[in-house]
């Protein structure tokens, strides 16, 4: 395994488990970008944010005189012991003890069945083997603007280096990282703007999931620019300003820290792919077939590398296809399923989605009902300060056939697990309305939701017999 990310981690432990000869090569931090500069870390950060937010509205809890003053250092050094707590599980002694061969060094893939390994300490191995796997994963894409490079900038990997509050940041982006990451360092203090390139953030849920979003990082201080283009970056008298230009129209924004979080771009050069001639898609990820097979039928590709999402829960989803299918594909292999592919973007609401969005079923052509319930008229969400928000179902037409989900609000990344369940398992809308939900809880919002799909679909013909039934009965 080249990497020790979640891909190679979870083929490497697959392997092991059934007893394989396994060498797992990383040459940074095991663990990968998740644990050391993404999921863990953000993570951990938004919840200090999320505190500095409730401390503000304390006294709609009835609160008075509660006072916060954010310690960034401080909030910096409990992300580093966040991310030292989790180590362990990725770590190399954990895999070791499971019968993984770590080697903490440089891969280089130099034929079909042999990968050279440059060690940590300088020395040389060559290794031969029957089957690889590739889980390089991604790194921050700079887009190439003038004067970048003379103004500095800090991306979704060096960021964690900060031990200072920038007073005055600008974030580049407007996908999930730059929207969990602006919204968290407006809500620890630093004036925050946000430029995106296209006419809304998060354009790849709903519109109405990003006004939801861009109202609620605007209401924590965030200046929201879509339709806005980075020009150039430039230092004016000893001032650091990024021009932007919207409608033909260039504005400055002034800047002590600027954060591109516009997109990774996948790890796909200096470990043999070029000498061998392994294609990539247009997207510059790793071709591979449905079995995750390189050009070369043992050599495999998973996680950010390889495509087509960027997430861990993706990430080890396939490794396990390529661990199985390496060792024993040549008794069966199994076509990786992306059928039913959830993810959450961390802001405050929370947006989780799985399968179809309402725009896609349009665009796409797919013939849908809509099914919508907002979280405003639940109780639980009521009594916690968190009623905004909805749950919004697709639905096949006439059937309770789940097409698709999507949940903004509190916990929402949580709630969405049952609607994964029962798109993975066949179960439909009437198999989630005849569970019992614990009240008061978040979770009944999905019982609520399919109590809406079942009042929109009741059979009224029934219904009418049965009125007459019961006026019959009085009579």
């Amino acid at each position: 395994m080249i990497g020790g990310g979640a891909g190679g981690l979870v083929s490497a432990y697959i392997a092991s488990a059934v007893k394989a000869s396994v060498t797992l090569v990383e040459g940074h931090k095991m663990g990968g970008d998740c644990l050391n500069f993404g999921c863990v870390p953000s993570k951990a950060l938004i919840r200090s944010a999320k505190l500095a937010k409730q401390l503000h509205k304390a006294g709609e809890l009835g609160f008075t005189g509660t006072q916060g003053t954010v310690d960034f250092a401080a909030v910096m050094r409990r992300v580093h012991r966040v991310i030292a707590d989790i180590a362990p599980h990725d770590s190399v002694e954990r895999y070791t003890n499971l019968g993984v061969d770590v080697v903490q060094g440089h891969a280089r893939i130099t034929g079909p069945w042999s990968v050279e390994i440059t060690r940590s300490d300088g020395s040389q191995q060559t290794l031969t083997t029957r089957n690889i796997v590739i889980a390089a994963g991604a790194s921050p894409f700079v887009p190439p603007i003038p004067g970048i490079e003379q103004t500095g900038y800090l991306t979704s990997d060096t960021v964690w280096g900060l031990t200072e509050l920038p007073r005055r940041l600008v974030v580049l982006g407007g996908g999930p990282i730059g929207s969990e990451l602006a919204q968290s360092f407006a809500r620890l203090g630093a004036m925050t703007t946000q430029v995106e390139m296209a006419e809304r953030i998060l354009v790849r849920e709903d519109p109405e999931v990003s006004e939801l979003v861009s109202a609620s990082l605007r209401a924590d201080g965030v200046d929201v620019l879509t339709g806005h283009q980075a020009v150039r970056a430039e230092v004016v008298d000893g001032e650091k300003r990024l021009i932007v230009r919207c409608g033909g129209v260039e504005k400055a924004i002034v800047f002590d820290a600027l954060l591109c979080a516009v997109g990774r771009s996948a790890r796909v050069s200096g470990y043999g792919l070029e000498e061998l001639g392994i294609p990539l898609t247009p997207r510059k990820t790793i071709e591979t077939n449905g079995y995750l097979q390189t050009l070369y039928p043992n050599i495999y590709a998973v996680g950010d590398v390889a495509g087509p999402f960027q997430f861990t829960h993706t990430a080890a989803h396939q490794a396990w296809y390529a661990a199985v299918n390496a060792l024993f594909g040549r008794v069966k292999k199994f076509s990786v399923d992306y059928s039913v592919i959830p993810w959450a973007t961390f802001t405050d609401p929370e947006v989780a989605r799985v399968g179809l969005s309402e725009t896609e079923a349009i665009e796409q052509g797919v013939p849908h009902e809509v099914t919508r319930y907002g979280i405003d008229d639940l109780d639980r969400a009521i009594a916690d300060g968190t009623a905004h928000g909805f749950v919004k179902v697709l639905t096949v037409p006439g059937k309770d056939k789940i097409l698709g989900v999507t949940i903004v609000g509190e916990h929402a990344g949580d709630l969405l697990a049952e609607y994964v369940l029962a798109m993975k398992h066949g179960l439909g809308l009437n198999k989630i309305l005849g569970t019992i939900h614990t009240y008061p809880t978040l979770a009944e919002a999905n019982k609520y939701a399919a109590g809406e799909w079942k009042r929109a679909h009741a059979p009224q013909t029934l219904l009418r017999w049965a009125q007459r039934f019961h006026a019959w009965e009085r009579s």
